[in-house]
C-alpha cells in the first residue's frame, strides 16, 4: 500500500519539474525578441500594445508588411487645393563652384567610386496611399489619426511669419551634377548655400511665400561642431517663435546619407518626366513620457497628412515614414517636424526640384 501511494506523488513530482522546465525553455525563447531593440521604451513594447489608448498584453509584436499600392489613378483627394507652380529649375550659372566640389574637373590621381539610384517604397504599415515604417513596437491606428483635423491653422496673405524653416545641420551638402560617380575629393558638408540644404530651405520658403503662405527662413549655422547641434538649432527656434509669435508650422530640413564608401545611393523618384529626389518623413513617439514631447501625437498627426497628400500628388516622392522614440526639436510646437531631402548623393537639381513639390504639398496640407 506504501509503493502505491509513493508512485502516484513521485509522478506529481515529475509532472511540475517538467512544467517549469517548459517555462524556462519559453522565456529563454522570447528574450531575444526583447533585447532586439537598444531602446529601453522598445523592450517594453515587446510585452504589450497600444489599443483603443489602453495597453493590453499582446503575443505579436511584429508589423504589417503591406503590398505597394496601385498608384495609377492616384488623385488629389476631393476638396484639396491642387494649384502648382510649374517648376522653375535655378540657373546653374549662378551657383560659385570656386570653393565647392566639382564633378568635371580633372580628378586626376584620385579614386572614383560609383552612385547608385534606388525608389525606396512600400516598407512597413500602409496608410491610405502612404508608408509608416512603425519602429515602437506597439500598434496605432494611423488612419484614425490621418482624418482627424489638424491642431492649428495658418493664416494666408498674414504679414507675420506662420512656417519657420531652419537646418541643424546648415552644412549637409549635396551633388553639384547629376553623375553616377564621385571621386576622392568629394566631401558632403559645406557652408556654400548653393549646395547645401539651405539651398533646399530657399526654394520651399520662396514657393511657400508666393503662394500667400509667409515663411520665415532661419540659415544660422548649427553645426560647425557636429556634438550640441540640437541644442543650439532649438535655441533658434525658440527665439524666433518668441519674437513672431504666429508660426504655426517648424520644419527641420535635412539630407539622408545611404551607401557605402564605395558606391553612395541617391533615392530618386520621377514626375513630370523630370527626376526629383524622394523624401523622408520623422515623426517621434514619447508615449513613455520619458522626452517631454506632450503633443507628438499631434505632430504624427501633421506628419501623416504631409506623408499622404505627398503620395497623393506625387506617387513615388516619399520614402516609409519613420516613427520611433525620439523627439529631436519637434516638442516645440504641434507643426514640428524633421524630413529628409534627398541623401549626400542627390544632385542639387533634384532636391530643389522636390522642395517645390513639397512646398505644394505643405499648401494643400496647410489649406485643409
Amino acid at each position: 500500500m506504501k509503493r502505491k501511494g509513493k508512485f502516484p506523488k513521485f509522478l506529481k513530482v515529475v509532472a511540475s519539474f517538467a512544467i517549469v522546465i517548459t517555462a524556462v525553455f519559453c522565456l529563454i525563447r522570447r528574450l531575444p525578441e526583447c533585447f532586439d531593440s537598444q531602446n529601453s521604451a522598445a523592450l517594453a513594447a515587446a510585452v504589450f500594445t497600444l489599443a483603443d489608448g489602453e495597453y493590453r498584453l499582446s503575443d505579436n509584436k511584429e508589423e504589417t508588411v503591406a503590398t505597394e499600392p496601385d498608384t495609377s489613378s492616384v488623385t488629389p483627394s476631393a476638396g484639396k487645393k491642387t494649384n502648382e507652380e510649374s517648376y522653375k529649375p535655378v540657373d546653374k550659372s549662378n551657383r560659385d563652384k570656386s570653393d565647392y566640389y566639382d564633378s568635371f574637373a580633372d580628378h586626376t590621381g584620385e579614386e572614383k567610386y560609383s552612385i547608385a539610384e534606388k525608389t525606396i517604397g512600400a516598407d512597413g504599415t500602409q496608410v491610405e496611399n502612404c508608408f509608416v515604417k512603425n519602429k515602437t513596437g506597439l500598434d496605432f491606428d494611423f488612419e484614425s489619426i490621418l482624418k482627424t483635423p489638424l491642431t492649428f491653422k495658418v493664416k494666408e496673405n498674414s504679414d507675420s511669419p506662420q512656417v519657420l524653416i531652419y537646418h541643424t545641420h546648415t552644412s549637409e551638402g549635396y551633388m553639384d551634377e547629376d553623375v553616377d560617380y564621385f571621386y576622392d575629393s568629394f566631401y558632403s558638408r559645406t557652408q556654400n548655400e548653393d549646395f547645401n540644404v539651405v539651398a533646399v530651405g530657399n526654394v520651399i520658403a520662396d514657393t511657400l511665400n508666393k503662394k500667400g503662405i509667409k515663411t520665415l527662413h532661419d540659415k544660422t549655422v548649427h553645426d560647425s561642431t557636429y556634438n550640441g547641434s540640437y541644442d543650439r538649432s532649438v535655441q533658434t527656434v525658440l527665439s524666433d517663435m518668441s519674437e513672431y509669435s504666429d508660426i504655426k508650422v517648424v520644419l527641420d530640413i535635412h539630407r539622408d546619407a545611404l551607401g557605402t564608401d564605395d558606391c553612395k545611393v541617391k533615392t530618386v523618384f520621377t514626375y513630370d518626366d523630370k527626376k526629383a529626389a524622394q523624401i523622408m518623413v520623422l515623426s517621434g513617439c514619447d508615449i513613455y513620457n520619458e522626452r517631454g514631447f506632450e503633443n507628438w501625437q499631434n505632430n504624427l498627426n501633421f506628419a501623416l497628412k504631409i506623408q499622404n497628400t505627398a503620395e497623393t500628388m506625387y506617387p513615388g516622392m516619399t520614402r516609409p515614414m519613420s516613427f520611433d522614440f525620439f523627439a529631436y526639436n519637434e516638442y516645440v510646437c504641434d507643426g514640428s517636424l524633421l524630413i529628409e531631402i534627398g541623401t549626400d548623393a542627390n544632385s542639387i537639381d533634384e532636391v530643389e526640384y522636390t522642395a517645390q513639390l513639397l512646398a505644394n504639398v505643405l499648401y494643400n496640407v496647410l489649406g485643409e
